[in-house]
């Protein structure tokens, strides 16, 4: 019985799966080998009835052997999960017991080993069926072959009642720890596919995640070289005839514009930091960057090294803001661009005298969502002012450490 129970309750819920019902079922073999021979030695050693009675007794018990061997060890290990094919097991196995049972009272030894089978492969209603089967019926048949003396039939009967007692009690807590084991199983069969489906989510998080970074840095950086390079090109149209140098100028800024956009697209694709950050400080990339866009620059605080991550978010804040400013308050306007060193925060703006626009309003467009977006993943903000005709400017403010102080 014991061994029943250890290995119902280790099916598939053991860190080893179902390796460790396999291998505990293995105890079975021994067990029921034993329960038989003990059965055929108990047997063999009864005083009646007449030896060719138990000879023929035993010859049918082996038959319960290649039974149990071919048909019963797959259906136990399958834990009862085919129900007819348990049925077929089980009444196989009692019409075979129930003739030696019948025949020689001590046969009804190997009951130690069928009864528990009967709970492993049965549900609770058919396993006592087939339990009251076993106890019952051999003792019947046999008191009505034999007709023993009314003091040995009622040991036989009491017998009988406390091991269908037995069995109840005995089997039904075995069906219960099965019936928990295999709610354990479902547990973690459904916490596994939850884990796997969790896994899948986290993944197409990350990818979501990662392909709208690429698109804010492809939209600051190889989106607006490009523009730049359209109107550019617009430019040097409109002035090849009337004004030969200022076209020369604007094709050396179209020249510039492009190598930096090649620049872009390698680290881009590198994964390093932007070309304009590469071996310069903040203010010269800033510097540059007006510098490509006829804007001033004022860098006010105490200039230090940043870490990567606000510096970025600087340079392309201030990317963002320049090409807005040149697509909607048109190249005619000034630009100025502000870095401001505090303590523990940076500060940089952007700032044109067009025509502005009224910031309240639903506008669409990736620029300033993607400008927010970009500010929120180091922790800042980012503000945009602006009225119609009075101009407009992007401020993004980011956290940095905090300088540190100088011993005298």
């Amino acid at each position: 019985m014991s061994a029943a129970v250890g290995s119902c309750d280790a099916s598939g819920t053991g860190p080893a799966g179902p390796n460790v019902w396999e291998r505990t079922f293995r105890l079975w073999d021994p067990y029921f080998a034993v329960v038989w021979v003990v059965t055929v030695v108990f047997v063999l050693g009864a005083a009646d009835p007449g030896r060719p009675v138990r000879l023929a007794a035993i010859g049918l018990l082996a038959l319960l052997v290649p039974w149990y061997v071919l048909v019963g060890r797959p259906v136990l290990m399958a834990e009862g999960q085919d129900e007819r094919r348990s049925l077929g097991y089980v009444a196989g196995a009692v019409l075979l017991f129930l003739p030696p049972g019948i025949m020689v009272g001590e046969t009804r030894v190997l009951t130690f080993a069928l009864i528990p089978q009967c709970f492993m492969a049965l549900r609770m209603r058919w396993a006592m069926t087939a339990v009251l089967v076993i106890n019952v019926a051999p003792v019947a048949g046999w008191s009505l072959l034999w007709r023993p003396a009314p003091r040995i039939l009622f040991a036989n009967s009491v017998s009988a009642v406390v091991s269908i007692v037995f069995s109840a009690a005995i089997g039904s807590w075995i069906i219960r720890v099965i019936e928990q084991s295999r709610e354990r199983a479902d547990l973690i069969a459904e916490l596994d596919a939850s884990r796997h489906e969790l896994s899948r989510l986290s993944a197409a998080h990350g990818a979501l995640a990662e392909r709208e970074r690429m698109a804010r840095e492809i939209h600051d950086t190889l989106a607006q070289g490009f523009t730049s390079l359209l109107m550019l090109t617009q430019a040097v149209e409109a002035e090849l005839d009337r004004d030969p140098a200022q076209a020369r100028r604007h094709l050396a800024l179209m020249d510039e514009t492009a190598r930096q956009n090649l620049a872009e697209a390698r680290a881009l694709v590198a994964g390093g930091t932007p070309a304009d950050l590469d071996g310069a400080s903040l203010p010269d990339a800033l510097g540059r960057l007006a510098a490509r866009h006829d804007a001033t620059l004022k860098v006010t605080g105490p200039v230090r090294a940043l870490p990567a991550g606000p510096e970025v978010v600087a340079l392309r804040s201030c990317q963002e803001g320049l090409a807005n400013a040149r697509k909607h308050a048109g190249s005619s306007t000034s630009v100025a661009i502000g870095l401001a060193y505090a303590d523990d925060t940076l500060t940089v703006s952007v700032r044109d005298d067009g025509c502005g626009f009224d910031a309240g309003a639903v506008h669409d467009g990736y620029g300033l969502a993607g400008l927010r977006a970009r500010a929120a993943e180091v922790g800042g903000t980012a503000q945009v002012s602006s009225a119609p005709g009075d101009g407009t400017t992007v401020t993004v403010r980011l956290p940095v450490p905090a300088a540190r102080s100088e011993a005298p």
